[in-house]
């Protein structure tokens, strides 16, 4: 074939997919947007209509033990924190998502939230747009591979709209699928489906909290260690929750009784838990995030107890996301560290929100990229460091066992790659720290020759 129509074939080709997939996602952005307002809007009738008693949160018990009872009869891939769901069904269904999933998992995840479980969202729009995305690439019959891609989309919508962030949105639908790899022809449509998501959804009367930082410091030497640092507490942080989830979640699944008990007995623990340490971890916990980020402080051990009753919530059988309280966990470790270090406390919140979510879900990018929408662009430099540390540090973990390890974050770490996160074993290579100690001793012994 000429080369002239060698490269007519390869763009009218490359046009043709352009606009099939500005078609699709965009038209699947509207439906997600949409679905996300819905959503958004139940949620905060069903929070408000609690919140009238004062001791809204005694029914935890019974809000839990129903949440659980509809999930594990209508749509049992609506348990848990959505995104994790997903992942798994792009993984292991090639996209395919139960109808059913969307109207169980919305309302189960009111009725969790509504009455104090400590959950976030993000997860049950992730889930909801994933859903719309495959039951209509199902109805226009997408091959495997297409549903996938709108699938992605679908997450990206829901990303987007939840916490109106576009950009981020479908970065972190990208990039949350792979540890260490971005799937570069799933990045276009995921940004038109961000972006339409979100235009929609503010369209509807969704408003978003930002907090645009202005009085940040330079960046010289200290500051960077400073903020390096910062990014290795914020990874720890990350760490002890992911560690936490897994360990409350192995106490419930390890008690053979019917999970709805289970998720009874997590929000009796959650009602003990708030008679003692007050009713502020319960919840989104919205409210404790804009505390923090704007400079007001929050209770030294705060990120602990988000922690916690974050753990029992989902780990009992709660329905909701995960993102949400990883936002409070990451405000609240950022304004201790502020604290201890005699440093801004609202800056480095802010900085701890995107760090430990880095850390604990493996998107340093859509993390870094979040900052800026957040917080404006002043602070592109101290999230990049702080994301990136932290991603570096919490190792071959995550919130999201499904995730699938692409690269291992170090070349001294064995890692099986191409597994889930939840299945990899690791092993400590030992070769380099002995050539290390080798060089040395060979270094030492020329010392003393000179002398």
């Amino acid at each position: 074939m000429p080369i002239h129509r060698r490269i007519l074939v390869e763009q009218g080709t490359l046009l043709f997919s352009l606009l099939k997939w500005t078609a699709l996602s965009a038209f699947t952005g509207a439906l997600v947007g949409a679905s996300t307002a819905l959503f958004l809007v139940l949620l905060r009738l069903g929070i408000d209509s609690a919140r009238r008693y004062p001791l809204y949160f005694l029914l935890l018990p019974l809000a839990l033990f129903l949440s659980s009872i509809l999930v594990r009869l209508l749509a049992p891939e609506a348990e848990g924190h959505g995104t994790e769901k997903v992942i798994w069904a792009i993984h292991r269904k090639e996209g395919q998502i139960d109808p059913k999933v969307v109207p169980v998992k919305l309302l189960a995840t009111i009725i969790t939230i509504s009455f104090g479980g400590s959950a976030g969202k993000e997860g049950p729009c992730a889930q909801i747009g994933a859903g719309i995305a495959s039951v209509f690439s199902n109805l226009i019959r997408l091959s495997a591979y297409d549903r996938k891609k709108l699938v992605v989309c679908g997450i990206a919508g829901g990303f987007a709209g939840v916490f109106g962030t576009p950009i981020a949105g479908a970065l972190f639908a990208v990039e949350v699928l792979f540890l260490g790899q971005l799937l570069y022809d799933v990045l276009y449509p995921s940004f038109v489906a961000g972006i339409i998501s979100y235009h929609v959804t503010t369209r509807l009367g969704i408003t978003y909290f930002r907090h645009t930082l202005t009085l940040v410091p330079a960046l010289d030497e200290w500051i960077f260690l400073k903020v390096l640092f910062a990014g290795l507490f914020f990874g720890a942080v990350a760490l002890i929750l992911i560690l936490l989830l897994e360990f409350i979640e192995r106490l419930f699944k390890k008690w053979s009784v019917w999970k709805p008990w289970k998720a009874a007995v997590g929000g009796l623990l959650l009602v003990i838990l708030s008679l003692v340490i007050g009713e502020s971890y319960l919840g989104l916990g919205l409210s404790g995030i804009e505390q923090a980020v704007r400079g007001e402080g929050l209770p030294a051990g705060a990120f602990f107890w988000k922690s916690l009753t974050t753990a029992i919530t989902l780990g009992s059988g709660g329905s909701g996301g995960i993102l949400t309280p990883i936002f409070f966990i990451g405000a609240a470790a950022g304004d201790l560290w502020g604290q201890m270090m005699s440093l801004d406390r609202g800056t480095f919140a802010a900085i701890g929100m995107m760090a430990v979510l880095a850390g604990a879900t493996n998107t340093p990018i859509a993390a870094s990229v979040m900052a800026i929408e957040l917080f404006g662009p002043l602070l592109a430099s101290y999230a990049a460091v702080a994301c990136v540390a932290s991603f570096l540090i919490t190792g071959h973990r995550s919130v999201y066992p499904s995730q699938i390890v692409g690269v291992a974050k170090s070349e001294s770490i064995q890692v099986d790659l191409e597994a889930e996160i939840g299945q990899i074993v690791h092993v400590q290579r030992i070769e380099r720290p002995k050539k290390l100690l080798f060089i040395l001793s060979g270094l030492y012994q020329r010392l003393r020759g000179i002398q």
